[in-house]
């Protein structure tokens, strides 16, 4: 093995590094060989100097290759997605069942909130009992019962990766094409899984605000997949106002209750589910194109099947048993709620903005240290186009905070003549 300076130093220069060397380097970050320094001043060596589509492959494999990989022996495919993250972005949550419901295996790696999105393991840890860190024996046991399971990143997983994400977070390194591609690819590869579909957002409330930025995201983590030998396709989806009308960790364990019940189905969240989870049954030969999935996704909403395999994979992995029947007896509630009203027709939202509002509420972190209330967030939140009448209500644990968010909602919608919405998915990328 070089000496990891050496390594740096390359990259530093723009040279391209060998695969048997990027490996050399990752095995080092694993085993405490690099130091922090080092790891840090690699990663903005890549910020800067970027890597080929050869590098990311290697770099990708290397973090995979750094813990376990899961194998599996199922009926059926193991197929996941992984969104880029946004507001009212519950997806998960309907989704995994939904797929499961039509005979995939769903083993999703989830993370917690970053930056003003919200996580999908800070919704789950909203449900009394629920584990969202179990030992991947019982991973195992609960994906082969019930047909998925929704957890955290283990220790087990792709740890040069949770090394080297720690060390980005606080180096500003974070928005390295380069290093989220394999940051989020090392992890999926690590499940052993046969299909992925890539939800890459863009719009106000994205990480990837211009189309372009998250076409060239889209593009580098389509190529790095299959690349690694991992059938992946992505769509960029709109993020331009929140995609669900509720923003917060309980509230959107409730909202997406609604959804797999019918007790309320929106039409944009449903489309953006849908369209990623008809790729998810094609990937895995499940379906001949994505309108027979289409087809097949619906049939498993309306006879409640996938709504069934959500409440056994909340209970398998330690939660209330009939926590569909009775979601609003166990989700916590914030003590004030508050209606917020405006005149006139929304013209547009700053999405990001709703999100830091529900930050603010305590329904987010500023620092990985914080602590979460879940009962607090936005809901009932109006879309661009909407004669407005009500913007949204407020969940906050006082009137101080509520008073904050209620300001910040203002303050996020811009009124007045709003063109129709687009579509919810923009572009569809393969290999």
């Amino acid at each position: 093995m070089r000496p990891p300076q050496e390594t740096i130093r390359s990259k530093r220069d723009g040279a391209a590094l060998p695969e048997a060397e990027i490996a050399a380097f990752v095995a080092g970050l694993t085993d405490g060989r690099v130091t922090e320094g080092q790891a840090a001043a690699f990663a903005m060596a890549v910020f800067f100097r970027g890597l080929s589509l050869p590098e990311r492959v290697a770099l990708t494999r290397a973090m995979t290759a750094s813990g376990t990989v899961l194998a599996w022996d199922l009926p059926g495919p193991v197929l996941d997605k992984h969104s880029t993250g946004g507001i009212g972005d519950t997806v998960s949550l309907v989704l995994a069942p939904l797929v499961a419901a039509c005979g995939g295996y769903v083993p999703m790696i989830s993370g917690r909130g970053l930056g003003h999105t919200g996580g999908t393991l800070d919704k789950l840890a909203s449900i009394p009992g629920y584990d969202a860190t179990p030992g991947l024996e019982r991973l195992r046991a609960v994906v082969r019962a019930v047909g998925c399971a929704i957890i955290g990143q283990t220790d087990d997983l792709a740890p040069a990766d949770r090394r080297l994400y720690a060390i980005r977070d606080v180096t500003g390194t974070v928005e390295s094409l380069d290093l989220i591609t394999a940051s989020i690819l090392s992890k999926k590869l690590a499940a052993g899984l046969q299909g992925l579909v890539m939800d890459v957002k863009t719009g106000s409330g994205a990480f990837m605000a211009e189309t372009e930025q998250a076409r060239a995201l889209a593009r580098s983590i389509v190529a790095v997949a299959n690349g690694a030998g991992l059938r992946t396709t992505a769509l960029i989806t709109d993020m331009d106002a929140p995609l669900a009308s509720a923003a917060g960790n309980a509230l959107e364990v409730a909202y997406a209750v609604d959804h797999l019940t019918g007790r309320r189905r929106e039409p944009r969240f449903h489309a953006v589910t849908t369209a990623l989870a008809a790729e998810m049954l094609v990937a895995g030969r499940l379906a001949a194109d994505t309108g027979e999935a289409t087809r097949r996704l619906d049939a498993a909403l309306a006879s409640g099947k996938a709504a069934e395999i959500f409440a056994r994979m909340v209970a398998a992995l330690g939660g209330p048993a009939d926590c569909l029947d009775r979601a609003g007896s166990y989700l916590p509630e914030a003590p004030v709620r508050r209606r917020v009203e405006a005149g006139g027709s929304v013209a547009r939202v700053d999405t990001r903005a709703l999100g830091l509002a529900v930050i603010g509420l305590g329904g987010g972190r500023t620092r990985p240290q914080d602590g979460i209330d879940p009962s607090v967030g936005l809901t009932d939140l109006a879309r661009p186009g909407d004669a407005a009448g009500l913007l949204g209500v407020v969940h906050a644990r006082d009137e101080a905070s509520a008073d904050a968010a209620e300001a910040a909602l203002r303050a996020a919608y811009a009124m007045g003549e709003a063109a129709p919405e687009g579509p919810a998915v923009l572009e569809r990328i393969d290999a």
